[in-house]
């Protein structure tokens, strides 16, 4: 190297610029960089050697004096010289086709890797395409680490996308979407709320309740339905949703250690429950519910419908809700009497006539109730004590057991009648064995339709030749002794009662259903419209699963919502409570007159709101979304007067 001259190292660093270097036995040699091997599709870069060779032409390089002493004349030594080159291109070039390529990233999605990373998805973010986390977009932290979940990662890389998978911020999202899949509602599974029609605003709303109270399956339900009928008002007015997510968290939660015993002398210990939800158009007001299934997703999920069905009506009260876990049905007058005063004994603290009045529901009749008014009198010394639904002997008000009741058959009469139908002579499938159902079936008989059905926890009754007032008598009976409606079966040999069944699968036109929070899933839903049923009427609080309800909108059932259709009782609270100082009472007739007219107030509020914003009459969700909207409506203009509280 040291006896080269000038013109020899040239040439020799001309070759090296070129991928070309001399051997030591004076063959040409090709030189080729080549990187770590990476896992994604990647193109040749501008510096590798084969795009080199594949755009230029080989440049004719001579070799020096002592190549042309061992190898003859120089015009023979470059034939060979190319000859070899040329051999060693095409042997580069099929390196470099197999795989082994200069680190130049052409960043495309695999197909392959969806099957191995079922949660990432390729979506366009400001221009450019990136990989998205539908698990972490859905239930994880805005978190600087976590792209994948926010804006997106650019990074295609099969090794970012296992760090990822392996990451902390990606388990624990997942185990909020397991946790809301088991007991909540899994929004990248619902055909319906949200996902497809929600603004980002509403969005992140409902997105905010998921993170808060993933566990809370019926809290969240409800929230979706509310949120999901209230987009085109915060279309309109945006400034709204600041309002609908101060309004979709309780002013208080109350929960509280009930201990009491039984009647051979051994404690026990339920949960109390007491959530005030709001009183934006004035005080609390909502029922007590004792039934094993309370927990507090239903409480709240109560405490938010008692607090829209009261703004409809023209009652100035807000919502709230509140009971326990104890089961009166199994257990003896004086366990209840005991269980109820160590309830008040905690609750009277919180309650009052013009703070909080309580109502009946689940498990909690006039017996219940007068063993709780009697515990408040004796621990305040107060004569009123907020109380209604109790009995009307000494301080209730007639009819108030029916109002419910009679309400969902005015209600459905309302919209028959847009249909240009009556509702005598129809077929009609009940559920639910209570104090609503029973007065459901008592109205439907006044007006001439046919009931049919009432169901109980294990199965329901079906009398093909429809009830009357002598049969509904025993039923009541029966209700009354805490039979079973089996009992039925024995006097009247012509019905039957099918075990572990709902009434779904019966023929009918109009369906009532006054049972329990989602007693009608997909598969019901499914049953119901193939029996020819036309509408369906809420008389239990959300009584239909999403899915459910995505059967009846494609199958054109239209729905009578719980919030306007099951107004009843809390008209009956109104005029308990106008009428409470003066001791006045309206007659039977008045009353029922008088509910009469509030039920077709709120039908027309409910389908005019629909209208307005774009819901035509005659479709199956549209009085839905109008009752939440008129709601929502009248609680947001107190809350706008109010002020930030």
């Amino acid at each position: 190297m040291m006896n080269m001259n000038m013109e020899e190292m040239n040439l020799l660093e001309q070759a090296r610029s070129h991928g070309l270097v001399m051997g030591n036995d004076g063959e040409v040699e090709v030189e080729v960089e080549v990187e770590e091997e990476i896992d994604l599709e990647m193109g040749p870069s501008d510096d590798d050697p084969a795009h080199h060779f594949s755009h230029h032409a080989l440049v004719n390089i001579p070799p020096p004096p002592h190549v042309q002493d061992h190898c003859g004349t120089l015009d023979q030594h470059q034939q060979m010289q190319m000859q070899v080159l040329q051999q060693q291109q095409q042997q580069q070039q099929q390196q470099m086709s197999g795989g082994r390529k200069k680190k130049r990233v052409v960043k495309k999605w695999r197909d392959e890797w969806a099957e191995t990373y079922k949660w990432a998805y390729v979506a366009l973010h400001e221009g450019t395409h990136r990989i998205f986390c539908s698990i972490c977009k859905e239930y994880g932290r805005k978190h600087r680490r976590n792209p994948y979940g926010n804006e997106g990662s650019r990074n295609m890389q099969m090794s970012a996308l296992e760090e990822h998978n392996n990451s902390l911020l990606h388990k624990e999202a997942l185990r909020l979407a397991h946790a809301s899949k088991d007991k909540a509602i899994n929004l990248s599974e619902r055909p319906v709320f949200i996902k497809a029609l929600l603004s980002k605003s509403a969005e992140s709303i409902v997105e905010a309740v998921l993170r808060r109270d993933p566990f809370e399956g019926e809290f969240i339900q409800a929230v979706q339905e509310i949120v999901h009928s209230l987009e085109p008002v915060l279309s309109r007015q945006p400034q709204f949703v600041n309002i609908l997510e101060r309004l979709l968290e309780p002013e208080r939660t109350i929960i509280f250690r009930v201990p009491w015993t039984d009647d051979k002398g051994d404690m026990h210990v339920n949960r109390g429950y007491r959530v005030q939800f709001s009183q934006a158009l004035g005080p609390y007001e909502g029922g007590l519910r004792f039934h094993p299934t309370v927990n507090l997703s239903i409480m709240k999920f109560l405490g938010l419908e008692q607090t829209f069905k009261n703004a409809l009506t023209p009652l100035n009260l807000g919502g709230a809700v509140g009971g326990s876990d104890f089961d009166p049905r199994c257990r003896s007058e004086n366990e209840v009497m005991r269980f109820c005063q160590s309830f008040m004994a905690e609750l009277y603290r919180h309650i009052g006539p013009h703070k909080d009045s309580l109502d009946g529901d689940m498990g909690v009749g006039a017996k219940e109730l007068g063993f709780l008014s009697g515990q408040y009198k004796r621990l305040t010394g107060e004569i009123e004590n907020g109380f209604t639904g109790i009995s009307n002997s000494w301080a209730g008000y007639q009819l108030r057991t029916q109002a419910t009741g009679y309400g969902l058959v005015y209600f459905a009469e309302y919209l028959l009648a847009e249909l240009n139908k009556e509702i005598r002579g129809l077929r009609c499938n009940v559920s639910g064995a209570g104090k609503v159902a029973l007065s459901t079936v008592e109205k439907l008989i006044e007006v001439e339709a046919i009931p049919v059905t009432l169901s109980d926890s294990a199965g329901y009754l079906i009398d093909s030749e429809g009830f009357d007032y002598m049969k509904l008598g025993i039923l009541k009976e029966l209700n009354s002794r805490q039979k079973g409606l089996r009992e039925y079966t024995k006097n009247f040999p012509q019905s039957k009662y099918v075990e572990d069944a709902k009434p779904w699968a019966e023929k009918c036109d109009v369906a009532f259903a006054c049972a329990s929070q989602n007693e009608i899933n997909h598969s019901d839903a499914i049953s119901l419209v193939s029996t020819g049923c036309q509408l369906l009427i809420e008389g239990s609080n959300m009584p239909c699963t999403v899915e459910a309800t995505e059967v009846f909108r494609k199958s054109k059932v239209i729905i009578g919502p719980c919030k306007a259709a099951n107004v009843g009782g809390a008209v009956v609270t109104m005029l308990e409570i106008e009428h409470r100082c003066g001791r006045l009472q309206l007659s039977a007739e008045d009353f029922d007159m008088k509910l009469q007219a509030i039920m077709k107030e709120v039908y027309n509020k409910s389908l005019k709101a629909a209208m307005e914003y774009g819901m035509g009459k005659g479709n199956s969700g549209s009085l839905t979304h109008g009752a939440n909207i008129v709601a929502f409506l009248r609680i947001t203009q107190a809350l706008i007067e109010q002020g930030c509280v």
